[in-house]
């Protein structure tokens, strides 16, 4: 809220951050930056995690034109000095749950929470969608934004549409659907579904999403090529960030042909835009990829 010439902003780590005027100049993680800009805030800079590489993911971008925004790093090479390069008003990262800033080392985050406001909304698999794109949306209010109020019938419709192809014939026979993410030419890591908010999500509107088991990880399985034609996915969501292996990469692999034989590919992005208009876009195109298999089965 903006009273009297302040600012301030009260996070999902329940810290307030303050400032004397409303920040105009803020450093996003690059899936914020894609949230606000869905709500016609333009970050200033980006910065990616641990996964990324020395310039920004265009599938983590989503829509956000990343021409003239400055990328300030990831990984090793992100420290206090970098992100605050250009003299930013605000930092806007995400946490997983915890209040643990991801992206971020912890001792980053302490000096750059002494020097400017930083912001961290949860994304983490405690939320659902509906209250991360909340959130987001009350963030972008607080910096200057309208709002998406003409997104919320079109995402209102593809909710509807999806429900209702879930609910279409009997349970046996709908399509099943499984997320992963191509780890190399020999496999790939399955998603469990109720580790993501999307997936979950699916799950909520009557989707029949597959859940693999095993593994150490609360979020993935990791499996060889062969071991995916057993579970008989129709839909197959398939990761498309840069720290995926490339798809081009394994068209001429047997073992990842016949993985996809027969499967209706989505393309996913485990970290995608939280807003109406991105959460449209994923749920209609679910939708179509479930209407084709409807049609050829």
């Amino acid at each position: 809220m903006e009273r009297q010439g302040s600012w301030s902003f009260l996070d999902d780590r329940g810290h307030l951050a303050t400032a004397t005027r409303r920040p105009r100049k803020a450093v996003t993680y690059i899936q914020a930056g894609a949230s606000l800009w869905d709500h016609g805030i333009r970050p200033a800079g980006l910065f990616g995690s641990n996964h990324d590489g020395d310039g920004p993911d265009p599938v983590k971008a989503a829509g956000l034109p990343l021409e003239g925004i400055a990328y300030l790093g990831s990984g090793a090479g992100l420290d206090c000095g970098a992100l605050l390069r250009g003299d930013p008003d605000l930092v806007v990262a995400v946490t997983y749950g915890g209040g643990q800033v991801y992206a971020l080392d912890p001792d980053t985050a302490k000096h750059i929470e002494e020097r400017v406001p930083l912001v961290v909304l949860d994304v983490g698999q405690g939320r659902s969608l509906a209250a991360v794109r909340a959130r987001f949306a009350e963030l972008a209010r607080e910096l200057g934004a309208d709002g998406e109020t003409a997104m919320s019938v079109p995402l209102a419709r593809a909710e509807a549409r999806l429900r209702d192809q879930a609910a279409l014939g009997v349970p046996e026979a709908r399509p099943a659907v499984l997320a992963l993410s191509p780890a190399s030419a020999d496999g790939a890591y399955l998603a469990k579904p109720y580790a993501w908010t999307d997936l979950r999500e699916l799950a909520g509107l009557g989707l029949d999403m597959l859940d693999p088991q095993g593994g150490s990880s609360t979020n993935w399985s990791a499996v060889d090529w062969s071991e995916v034609p057993a579970l008989a996915a129709r839909i197959l969501l398939v990761d498309m960030r840069g720290n995926a292996h490339p798809l081009d990469a394994l068209w001429a692999n047997p073992a990842w042909q016949e993985a996809v034989s027969g499967a209706h590919l989505v393309p996913w992005n485990p970290e995608g835009p939280c807003s109406a208009r991105a959460h449209t876009r994923f749920f209609n195109q679910v939708a179509d990829a479930v209407e084709a298999a409807r049609s050829r089965s």
